[in-house]
């Protein structure tokens, strides 16, 4: 397995873990309103919206919420969410790259910088850690019945960089600039995707001791637990025998 796709599968058991399934919904939600606001709430003229429609499916989210969720956005009064990002370092030199989602910048910047200074960190400058992630176009789906053979020529056509196998799942990763061609063929496949998105995936990473790393993964903790956060992205090596000391 490919490190970074080792590195997404650790994160996605640490969130399964941590339980935080409200979190994951508001996150949703969050990009159901920006889909809304940009492409409209009819979901076949709108890609973005399609893809969050199909990552709330891949979290349990009830059809019922989905479609209140459109509706809210729609209403013109709704919120209306920036996406923005921060950038910065964790104690010991861990790179820290945050997205979020929010009607408030000022208030989000505010947090951001307290938590990195409250927690022996620093706020850096967009783009400051640029050479240090790829951002890459992650998808997992159900393996179910596929045949393998057919379905890796045709998945490496749409711009598969990765294919990797894990227990009843597949992941595929696509650069940056083939996730489009890629959720577009996987809709033509009519191959239903549990989610689908882009991450900052660290192009090297950073082994730290098992103190070290829990402050560092303590910061993280503290970043996924405000609202206005959508995702945090670290390149801490979390190697098999740190997660099992944690």
């Amino acid at each position: 397995m490919s490190g970074h796709n080792k590195w997404s599968t650790i994160k996605r058991k640490k969130g399964a873990l941590d339980s935080k399934r409200s979190k994951i919904f508001s996150r949703i939600i969050k990009e159901i309103n920006i889909a809304v606001k940009e492409g409209g709430p009819d979901p076949d003229g709108n890609p973005k919206l399609r893809l969050a429609i199909a990552n709330a499916k891949g979290a349990n989210m009830p059809k019922d919420n989905v479609q209140r969720a459109i509706n809210k956005a729609s209403d013109k009064d709704a919120s209306t969410y920036s996406e923005v990002t921060y950038e910065g370092y964790a104690p010991n030199g861990i790179a820290i790259f945050i997205e979020c989602a929010t009607d408030n910048v000022q208030r989000t910047v505010s947090n951001i910088r307290s938590y990195f200074n409250k927690h022996g960190g620093n706020l850096g400058t967009n783009g400051s850690l640029s050479f240090i992630f790829d951002r890459k176009g992650i998808f997992r789906l159900p393996k179910g019945n596929i045949n393998t053979e057919e379905f890796e020529m045709e998945v490496i056509d749409a711009g598969a960089e990765d294919i990797d196998y894990e227990e009843d799942t597949i992941v595929i990763t696509t650069s940056f600039e083939n996730f489009g061609s890629m959720q577009k063929k996987l809709e033509e496949m009519k191959i239903d995707v549990e989610s689908a998105e882009l991450q900052r995936i660290p192009k090297t990473t950073t082994a730290l001791d098992k103190d070290s790393s829990e402050k560092v993964l303590r910061l993280v903790d503290v970043f996924e637990d405000d609202d206005d956060v959508q995702n945090v992205f670290h390149n801490l090596e979390l190697t098999d025998e740190l997660m099992e000391e944690l």
